[in-house]
């Protein structure tokens, strides 16, 4: 028994630094959960519930960052709530397991996505001010941003795995803002998305209380941490390394569902 909580409480440490800085708790915090012997149903509610107290530690660390970004956060948070809703009601539908053989290629183009904006963003800028000039082009940009956001959404309600780094590559591209203050706004929507999630599986699934609390403390200590650390290391750096990640992991998920 003390081994369960000392490993879950490490894996939500660990767990809480990835999802507050790179958005990839998933690579430590769902197969945590497998190796304590929970089936993959219940260890994606109990991972999507623990995740919480990642959110509330990454949250308050990242009060900073949030400053004068209020508005433009909470309507992210609005869009991203949009879907998220309609994807954790999908997967009490039609389980993850159906959805499992696109995720790999959502992850990659992330990953890619993430990459290309850290080495081009003098440029995208340049572009997006030009296009904002347009009327037309002004409102298509939004539309399509809101869009993203929403759908974004609806996958990390939906699957979950890597969703902060899919958030936090679209977020990248859309916004012209500096790297820590797009981690802060990732941070909360995958906060409120997971709350919101955990609020539909309370009333339509079960959740492992016991393991999601355990694990959470350790979260919770993470994920404050995580934005402490992307304050003051170097960010082209730090976006190589979590591109780098996620194609491992979209590697990993691709073995798994085609193999």
């Amino acid at each position: 028994m003390l081994g369960t909580v000392l490993f879950l409480f490490g894996a939500g440490v660990v767990a809480g630094l990835l999802a507050s800085t790179a958005g990839l708790a998933s690579l430590v915090s769902y197969p945590a959960l497998l190796a304590v012997g929970l089936p993959p149903v219940i260890a994606n509610v109990t991972n999507t519930t623990a995740l919480i107290f990642s959110g509330v530690g990454a949250t308050v660390s990242s009060l900073k960052e949030l400053r004068g970004h209020f508005h433009q956060l909470v309507m992210f948070v609005i869009l991203s709530l949009i879907g998220s809703i309609g994807g954790s009601t999908l997967l009490l539908i039609a389980p993850a397991g159906s959805f499992e053989k696109v995720v790999p290629f959502f992850i990659l183009a992330a990953a890619i996505m993430l990459f290309v904006s850290g080495r081009q963003t003098d440029n995208t800028t340049e572009r997006l001010k030009a296009a904002q000039a347009h009327p037309v082009k002004r409102i298509l940009i939004r539309v399509a941003s809101y869009l993203g956001i929403i759908l974004v959404g609806a996958y990390t309600g939906y699957f979950g795995a890597a969703g902060g780094v899919i958030f936090l590559a679209l977020l990248s591209i859309i916004l012209n803002e500096d790297f820590a203050v797009i981690n802060a706004m990732k941070n909360v929507i995958a906060f409120v998305g997971n709350l919101v999630a955990t609020i539909i599986f309370i009333f339509r699934s079960k959740i492992n209380w016991h393991f999601a609390i355990l694990m959470g403390i350790g979260l919770f200590i993470g994920g404050y941490i995580g934005p402490i650390i992307v304050r003051h290391v170097n960010i082209k750096l730090l976006r190589a390394l979590i591109a780098i990640a996620a194609v491992g992991l979209a590697i990993d998920l691709f073995v798994t569902a085609y193999f």
